[in-house]
């Protein structure tokens, strides 16, 4: 630390928590007729954010005449009073804005003190009654309401926070309350017949349990019934007036904002049905009607506003039907499902973030006691309590839960509430994230306590109270319960078009319009598709939303379905579950598959049974697709069908992927075995295309596979490296066999770039002598005339994976023959040849890497990459494979193995090139899944990455970690690199003395 850093972190403003210290001392001094320097820091040492606390209290003293000025330094100089004003701006930059436009409350902030809820109503009417002629009842509520809100928030951040939260919730509860009873108010002065009606707000949630937050849904339902002597009908109207009204008056946008959004959600039927209902009209429904889910939500249920007596007449009808609510089949099951597709809903982006929803959130804990509470309730009334921290503890009280469990729940659950608190209070917006940038976790961090390195003291926090939540609730919610319960059926699920559209986005789903135009589309009418879709539909969405993708999954759900929806099979397959769960995942998890499904449905039988998906041998694939080509006579027809059995072969082995069902190994092994068999077929048509009825064949032909395709290391990427070679039959005359090579190879390479319903192939003959310039196909006799003569280093090192894969047998073991001397040569290689192969690899790096990748993430070109191990490998192939038959193979994990046991490599070092090589072949093939196309670099939206890894089997929200393991064992191949391949001087280049 540099003197003056140390003098800023010693000065009493920097201790004191301020930033800018210089802009602190000035506004000081604009303010030192309120209070005093000492007085100033002495405060706001326990204020979540000094600056801003100091600009408005600055702010504040500017619009206030001099006697009010006087007023407040008066009132600044008590420490309470002080406390709570510098604490309020210094938590909540939306409120200290208020108290600088409305700068009477100030004296209400430093005043502050609870109320309950009638007197809360009885200020906020007389307010609106007494409001100047220029003032709307709806401004005046708002201005009422925060002036009786600031209150709260004063006494909340000068006390204890944890320990106030259950009454600072209550208050909040209590004060929406008082605001619906004055928005009803409003409503009754300007609805004609008003006294036609009774109704009672009764409210739901966090509000029913006075447990509410600064920022929230109001959840209410409402219930009516006539005035004596009025008609049901009229009174009906007039009291859904009245609430609609009621509801405007708390919840619209005015000149002074809003308060809150009035949601009546919860009701019966839901958004689609009536607003307002009688008591009869209630019970019939719950009678009759209600799912499990909404005695759950009614769990909570008191009457809030209107007439009182007909509200608790509402509460006594219903609370015998909450706990008799366990008694339903599944119930329990139900709740758990419930729970699972709220953290469905949690987008992959916000599942670290998330302190309501996600897994270790607020919703753990509250699903986890009300389950316990349905569960026992129905025969214990002790536990039937509404809060969520009175439950826990009259569950521990009456032996239900631990009451280590039950501490460490109310602990967490009180933490987890104040961090939720204080986020909102900052903007005064509606929000349950864990924010991200530093300034604002600092301002956090400060707010609930921790003055040393706030941000990283409250981040570790979230993550130390969500880790525990977690498991706390995984316990109770399930593990006690799973032995008194069955298992859900998957067929008793039904999709109900309740909310459709608000489940789907509770689901994760990001375009809930197009699911539900997608999700009518499956279930409309009443054909037996339709019904077996309409019961799979709820599973399914979450299936789906468990992926990274769920949209794209139910689309490519429909389209299979809208393509094989009436057969018989399909129906069938569809409702085994464990069958359509598997489809499901796989659908949200890789593009790349659902384009093959789209394309070949009937593929979807591979789902029914895993033995259905393991790979197929190169000749049981090669005798599938013999026998489609011979029910065809058209040459492109027969290829086109060849290549169908390719694509479903592709399928087979990319769903064994996705589903962990194969590791890399046997996806190259294969994918190699369904290349092969292609391009046998193929050579076959194209000599059929090429005689015809009439001419001779005389010359025979192989290819030879090169690269990863010659190594047996094909991705779903790979295009096929070959070159070709032919040698004349007896008496044949070379340059007609040329010609007929030269014909068949060409009307080959036709063949497979038809454009066909399987993913493209490519045919690769750069590597052949003399690249794109020298012949496509040349005899064995040119092919050891020009080694012989011409061949250079780089050709020996290409022809290292150089392996026999299709056409004639014999020339192809002649031909691998020919080439062992070149790329095994006696002795090693030169030293010209090393220096060649190293300036061309340096050369590679330099030009070959696209313009704008990141070297770092480069697949194959990039440091550390499949290129940079190969050519290390193929560096002491050429050196020692004479020497070393272990060493004569294609492959490069196996020949780095056998290096290390020839002690020709450290083994550490082999080891190191081994994961870095896997980790970029694996991270290259998924990459290929998840996208649909082929990708070459480690994809920088952090989306594609949680995609990626979850296809690795990493769990989810680990994107940012597959970014960080790839790079680090990419760094660590590329420094073994340096040292092997490139070498340090003259006397490290060579033998054994070649590592260090």
């Amino acid at each position: 630390m540099n003197a003056n850093a140390a003098r800023a972190g010693s000065s009493p403003w920097r201790r004191a928590g301020f930033l800018d210290t210089t802009r602190a001392q000035s506004l000081a001094a604009e303010v030192s007729d309120l209070l005093d320097q000492g007085s100033l820091l002495a405060t706001v040492t326990a204020v979540a954010e000094p600056d801003q606390a100091l600009l408005l209290l600055a702010r504040l003293r500017e619009v206030l005449d001099d006697g009010e000025r006087e007023a407040l330094a008066d009132a600044l100089s008590d420490t309470e009073a002080r406390a709570r004003l510098l604490g309020v701006m210094g938590a909540s930059s939306a409120l200290g804005d208020h108290l600088v436009a409305k700068p009477d409350q100030w004296r209400d902030v430093v005043a502050a003190q609870r109320r309950d809820q009638d007197t809360l109503a009885r200020l906020l009417i007389a307010e609106i009654d007494g409001r100047d002629e220029k003032v709307t009842a709806y401004d005046a509520l708002r201005v009422a309401y925060r002036r009786q809100l600031v209150q709260i928030a004063a006494l909340d951040v000068t006390e204890i926070a944890v320990n106030v939260l259950p009454a600072t919730a209550a208050s909040l509860a209590d004060l929406a309350g008082a605001a619906l009873e004055a928005g009803l108010h409003i409503a009754t002065t300007r609805i004609d017949g008003a006294d036609q009606a009774r109704l009672a707000v009764i409210g739901m949630g966090k509000t029913g349990g006075r447990e509410l937050n600064y920022i929230s849904d109001v959840d209410v339902v409402f219930v009516a019934e006539p005035a004596e002597g009025a008609d049901e009908d009229v009174a009906l109207r007039v009291a859904t007036e009245l609430a609609t009204e009621m509801m405007r008056a708390c919840s619209a946008s005015t000149g002074e904002g809003s308060l809150w959004q009035v949601d009546a959600a919860l009701r019966p039927e839901g958004k689609h049905g009536p607003l307002v209902r009688t008591l009869e009209s209630h019970k019939a429904y719950y009678e009759r009607w209600a799912k499990g889910w909404e005695f759950q939500a009614l769990l909570k249920a008191r009457p809030v506003a209107g007439d009182v007596a007909l509200g608790e007449a509402y509460t006594e009808l219903i609370r015998p039907m909450v706990w008799q609510a366990s008694k339903r089949e599944n119930f329990v099951e139900d709740a758990q499902a419930m729970r699972r597709r709220v953290e469905a809903h949690v987008p992959s982006h916000e599942q670290e973030r998330q302190i309501k929803l996600g897994q270790g959130g607020l919703r753990d804990i509250e699903f986890s006691v009300q389950l316990l509470q349905l569960v026992h309730g129905r025969t214990d009334d002790r536990v039937r309590a509404r809060s969520t921290l009175d439950a826990l503890v009259t569950l521990s009280s009456w032996g239900y839960v631990g009451r280590t469990d039950a501490s460490a729940l109310d602990t967490s659950y009180r933490q987890l509430r104040v961090l939720e608190h204080r986020i909102q209070l900052s903007k005064m917006r509606r929000t349950h994230l864990m924010p991200t940038n530093d300034a604002d976790l600092r301002r956090l961090g400060r707010a609930v306590g921790f003055t040393s390195d706030p941000a990283e003291s409250v981040t570790r926090h979230w993550r130390d109270l969500s880790r525990s939540v977690r498991r706390l609730h995984e316990k109770l919610f399930y593990r006690p319960l799973l032995s008194a319960v069955a298992r859900l059926d998957d067929d008793d699920a039904r999709l109900s078009d309740e909310g459709a559209r608000d489940r789907l986005s509770a689901l994760g789903y990001a375009d809930p319009a197009g699911a539900l135009r997608h999700l009518e589309a499956l279930t409309a009418g009443l054909t037996r598709r339709a019904q077996i879709q309409r019961t799979l539909m709820p599973v399914i969405l979450q299936w789906l939303a468990d992926g990274p993708t769920p949209d794209a999954g139910l689309l490519a759900y429909r389209r299979i379905s809208d393509e094989l929806g009436t057969s018989h099979w399909y129906l069938n397959t569809l409702r085994e579950g464990s069958t359509a769960e598997l489809f499901a995942e796989v659908l949200s998890r890789s593009r790349y598959v659902a384009d093959l499904l789209e394309r070949a449905p009937e593929s979807v039988k591979l789902f029914a049974e895993s033995s259905r998906r393991v790979p197929r041998s190169r000749t049981a694939i090669a005798s599938t697709m013999a026998s489609v080509v011979s029910r065809q006579q058209d040459v492109e027809k027969a290829m086109l069908a060849a290549r169908s059995v390719r694509r479903n072969e592709l399928t087979r082995v990319a769903i064994a992927d996705v589903l962990h069902e194969i590791d890399l190994d046997g996806v190259s092994g294969a994918l190699t075995d369904i290349m092969s068999a292609t391009l046998q077929v193929g050579l076959d048509l194209a000599w059929r295309e090429v005689l015809g009825s009439e001419k001779e064949q005389i010359t025979d032909i192989a290819v030879i596979g090169m690269g990863r395709y010659g190594g047996g290391e094909l991705g779903y990427s790979s295009d096929a490296d070959v070159i070709f070679v032919h040698r004349p039959r007896e008496g044949a005359d070379a340059s007609a066999a040329q010609d007929q090579a030269l014909a068949v190879v060409t009307q080959l390479r036709r063949l497979v770039h038809l454009p066909g319903s399987d993913p493209k192939l490519e045919i690769d003959a750069d590597l052949r002598p003399e690249g794109k310039s020298g012949p496509l196909v040349r005899s064995i006799d040119s092919y050891a005339s020009y080694y012989e003569r011409w061949s250079e280093g780089w050709e020996a090192q290409a022809l290292l994976r150089a392996a026999f894969v299709v056409g004639d047998p014999s020339l192809g073991r002649d031909f691998e023959a020919l080439i062992d001397p070149l790329r095994w040569p006696e002795g090693g290689i030169s030293e010209k040849s090393i220096r060649q192969i190293r300036t061309l690899k340096a050369r590679m790096e330099a030009e070959r890497i696209p313009r704008g990748a990141d070297p770092r993430t480069h697949f194959k070109l990039g440091r550390g990459g499949l290129s940079d191990v190969e050519w290390c490998v193929q560096l002491y192939q050429l050196e020692h494979a004479h020497d070393h038959e272990e060493l004569r193979g294609t492959s490069t994990v196996s020949t780095l193995r056998a290096l290390a046991e020839l002690d020709l490599l450290d083994e550490h070092d082999a080891e190191v090139l081994a994961e870095a090589w896997i980790m970029a072949s694996r991270v290259r093939n998924a990459s290929v899944l998840w996208r649909g196309r082929p990708v070459e670099s480690l994809p920088s939206d952090l989306r594609d990455s949680e995609g990626i890894a979850t296809l690795l089997g990493m769990p989810r929200g680990d994107g940012r970690e597959l970014g960080e393991e790839y790079r680090k064992l990419a760094r660590r191949a590329r420094l073994v690199v340096d040292r092997v391949f490139y070498g340090e001087s003259e006397e490290t280049r060579r033998g054994p003395s070649f590592r260090r």
